[in-house]
């Protein structure tokens, strides 16, 4: 992507439940520009309430890009958002906009504010080939292989990473290269990024406490909103268990009801857990990942993304 001076956008984000999208709504619209989605889970068809998806209602209002891309049979990834991201944030600045990037998936916004190396395609049809040996020989037995070929990945691995320790596995096929070595060509990358976009990064926070009632609220009015009929349409498309959206946090509880394993109450006990749980690595990622960005609770942030809008127009 060809372009004089740096694109401009700005990032809010923060772990689940946050407030975020609400946040985010309101500045769009005082500020007349619009939303890019940084969520993994909301490129998907058909995943609209497990995902907190924007409604029509708030679509109609502030346009949204980067939710509804892809079939829930396909798999995205950080890189494909990112190069669809930074084509929006062109646009949208040619139009004298400043695109806020709202969301809970820190791979996708670093992947878009420090690159990754341009690793090449994987071959066709090996991923599907690890999936298998994953379905029958487990996680850990894919790891070993890892370990065989890129042990400084597999150090850094947990046994039960499936997504990763596959990429990897996919990645040295692929390439003859370890996906490790790749890594290393990360700085000149991320200096190249950072040359290209503007993008300032806030972190919006909640108390634990008060963080913690509300993911138990929202959870059970998301049951209401009909999420246990949509969790059955996702079990219907009969999905690799090693896809994304079979392990997102809920739906993959409210599965477990489905195939029989436990009862709808403790599923949903179990996905109030699970996203809590989900929530603190969230904020410790971005409290690690992010050490430049500015933090607060909502009116903090509302005062100082307010600001920085203003100097973006």
């Amino acid at each position: 992507m060809n372009q004089s001076k740096p694109l401009k956008a700005i990032a809010l984000v923060g772990a689940t439940g946050t407030g975020k999208s609400a946040l985010a709504l309101d500045l769009a619209l005082e500020h007349q520009t619009t939303i890019v989605s940084c969520d993994s889970m909301q490129v998907y068809r058909g995943l609209d309430i497990g995902t907190s998806k924007a409604s029509q209602a708030e679509q109609a209002q502030v346009r949204h890009h980067l939710i509804d891309c892809t079939d829930t049979s396909n798999i995205w990834n950080a890189q494909i958002w990112a190069d669809a991201a930074k084509q929006i944030i062109q646009q949208e600045n040619e139009q004298g906009n400043t695109p806020i990037i709202v969301g809970g998936t820190g791979m996708y916004l670093k992947a878009l504010t420090h690159g990754f190396a341009d690793i090449p395609p994987e071959k066709e049809g090996l991923r599907a080939f690890y999936e298998a040996q994953q379905t029958e020989h487990g996680t850990p037995y894919l790891h070993a292989q890892l370990a065989k070929v890129d042990i400084a990945l597999a150090n850094r691995l947990e046994l039960g990473d499936t997504q990763r320790i596959i990429r990897g596995l996919c990645v040295h096929e692929s390439t003859g290269k370890p996906l490790s070595a790749w890594h290393k060509q990360q700085d000149k990358v991320t200096q190249a990024a950072k040359a290209t976009l503007h993008c300032p990064v806030f972190v919006l926070d909640v108390p634990t406490d008060k963080l913690r009632a509300r993911i138990a609220e929202r959870f059970q009015q998301m049951m209401a909103m009909g999420w246990l009929e949509e969790t059955k349409w996702l079990k219907s498309l009969e999905l690799p268990e090693t896809h994304p959206v079979m392990r997102a946090v809920g739906y993959r509880q409210l599965l477990d009801h489905l195939q029989g394993d436990i009862s709808l109450e403790q599923a949903i006990e179990n996905g109030i857990t699970a996203t809590r749980r989900f929530a603190k690595r969230q904020r410790t990622w971005f409290r690690n990942q992010t050490p430049d960005a500015q933090r607060g609770e909502h009116e903090t942030l509302l005062k100082l993304i307010k600001k920085q809008l203003g100097t973006c127009t």
